[in-house]
């Protein structure tokens, strides 16, 4: 699948999930999980710089930065959430690296585009649409 508004990083992720019979798919998400990049040294246990994703039911906190044009995604999310800290990451990879103008051009139905809407609750698919918003949000203020 290609799409021009979706980054390369991202569109692979989506491609992932839609090659995997739909039964496979929440292990892909477990996968990811497990895969959040830890936040620098210099974020570790400063909450008042995160933003808390409110659509989320668990504890999720996004810090976005924007250096010389190219963002980085730094997301907090408890391993007892797996399904909501899979989305973070594949957020956190798929948005760091990448200009802002990258970033705000990603469709806000991206999530929806994974093909997890009958593994996952429109609750927790809600909530990674939600840390979408933040960063592009946080990516406008920003740049």
């Amino acid at each position: 699948m290609t799409d021009t508004h979706l980054p390369e990083r991202l569109a692979e992720f989506r491609d992932e999930f839609l090659e995997l019979p739909q039964e496979d798919r929440l292990e892909l998400l477990l996968e990811f999980s497990a895969e959040l990049p830890p936040v620098p040294e210099y974020l570790a246990g400063k909450q008042d710089l995160y933003e808390r994703v409110a659509e989320c039911q668990s504890p999720v906190f996004i810090h976005i930065e924007v250096n010389d044009g190219v963002v980085a995604m730094h997301a907090t999310a408890p391993v007892e959430a797996p399904t909501t800290r899979g989305f973070a990451s594949i957020l956190a990879q798929g948005i760091t690296g990448l200009t802002a103008d990258e970033v705000l051009a990603i469709p806000g139905d991206y999530p929806q585009t994974l093909g997890l809407t009958k593994s996952v609750s429109p609750l927790r698919i809600g909530g990674m649409t939600g840390m979408l918003v933040r960063a592009q949000r946080q990516v406008r203020a920003k740049r």
